[in-house]
């Protein structure tokens, strides 16, 4: 497909919408970004979102947010990959800071369960759908890619979580398949990698819920943790929940149902639990310290990956991270659906918004305000 070049405002005001509009959560988020700026407009070369796409899943945080950061860099260097993150990041976070206010202020969110039944069906069908498309970009024709999506597929839906070290072992096995050159050396990882083990934080001591120690605590999960946005859920529950006490069980998954029923990157859920920890300012500092580390572990090896892109061994190693990549998002996809879909009502609403999609041009917002109809009229009944 040839490239077009939009201007700065129209590549920056896409960015805005998604982040405003964009619901679905990281796998059909990364699948919009796909569709709208590789297929459908031409701003954003296939070469360079399958970059973004392999380096999103090599470095820890949230995929949609890193994915995204990066295509800002391609565009228009650090600054592109700066407006970027703040266009996309802000409308969500702006979004949730609302709904902190009512949930504080009215004592809890009753009605967020019902329209999560609905909303969290239908975006089953919406992953689904940008998990097959993804499919089609990255696979193609050949057989070992086929054949590493599906074990990566597999052992995604098996152990419920992504293991990064198998992504960096897909693009070693490519690398051997494709040739000779296994020997060259491989800038890309051996820069990223070296990059992660300086950026990472050490272990901190919790004293007090100070803004400071959010900010910290919450900079280790955007750094530690690998995978999407979804993956830092587990790891929120165990420290949030389980060994700091900052929440209980009933405000941790109210905190999540509210990262899902809001557009933009699921990790947003961070400002929710500051707010409730620390109001205002918590959420502040939590999102600034969860999105600074995804921000620089984008931003520092980005330059490698596009100058040593063309080496055969480099373009080997990145063929086999993204076809690990869409493997465990696909993986991704069947573990959220045992988790959203629980009736023959959900199933239909999955089922039906999988079938709109294929057959129709239609927003997802549309959509995801019918799935919000549907769980307040029949969520009660399930």
């Amino acid at each position: 497909m040839t490239e077009n070049r939009p201007s700065a405002w129209q590549f920056y005001l896409y960015f805005l919408r998604l982040g405003t509009f964009g619901f679905g959560g990281p796998i059909a988020l990364a699948g919009f970004m796909q569709r709208d700026l590789v297929e459908e407009r031409g701003w954003i070369s296939r070469e360079d979102y399958m970059d973004g796409l392999a380096l999103s899943q090599l470095a820890p945080g949230p995929l949609a947010a890193q994915l995204a950061i990066y295509l800002g860099y391609v565009r228009g260097g650090i600054l592109g990959a700066t407006v970027v993150a703040v266009l996309f990041i802000v409308p969500s976070w702006l979004m949730v800071w609302g709904i902190s206010v009512a949930y504080v202020r009215f004592g809890g969110l009753a009605w967020m369960q019902a329209v999560f039944y609905g909303v969290g069906a239908t975006v089953i069908g919406i992953v689904a759908r940008s998990a097959v498309k993804l499919t089609r970009l990255t696979l193609g024709s050949n057989v070992l890619l086929w054949t590493i999506g599906m074990v990566m597929a597999a052992v995604t839906a098996r152990t419920e979580r992504e293991i990064p070290w198998l992504f960096v072992l897909a693009g070693l096995v490519t690398v051997a398949a494709s040739g000779p050159r296994i020997t060259k050396r491989l800038p890309t990882t051996s820069t990223t990698a070296a990059v992660f083990t300086l950026a990472l934080p050490s272990a901190a001591t919790q004293a007090a819920v100070s803004l400071p120690t959010i900010f910290w605590f919450f900079a280790k999960a955007g750094a530690f943790v690998f995978g999407s946005g979804l993956a830092i859920v587990p790891f929120l529950y165990g420290e949030v929940v389980q060994t700091h006490h900052w929440l209980n069980d009933r405000q941790f998954l109210d905190a999540v149902a509210v990262a899902m029923i809001t557009p933009g990157p699921v990790v947003i859920t961070v400002a929710f639990i500051g707010y409730l920890i620390a109001g205002f300012w918590g959420m502040t500092v939590a999102a600034v310290g969860v999105f600074l580390p995804v921000y620089l572990l984008v931003l520092i090896p980005a330059p490698y990956f596009r100058r040593h892109r063309s080496q055969p061994t480099v373009k080997a190693f990145v063929d086999g991270v993204s076809a690990a990549a869409t493997g465990a998002i696909g993986g991704a996809a069947y573990v959220l659906g045992t988790r959203a879909l629980t009736d023959v009502i959900s199933v239909t609403v999955a089922g039906a918004t999988f079938v709109v999609l294929s057959k129709w041009k239609i927003s997802e917002l549309w959509l995801i305000g019918a799935g919000a109809i549907v769980g307040l009229v029949l969520g009660g009944r399930a």
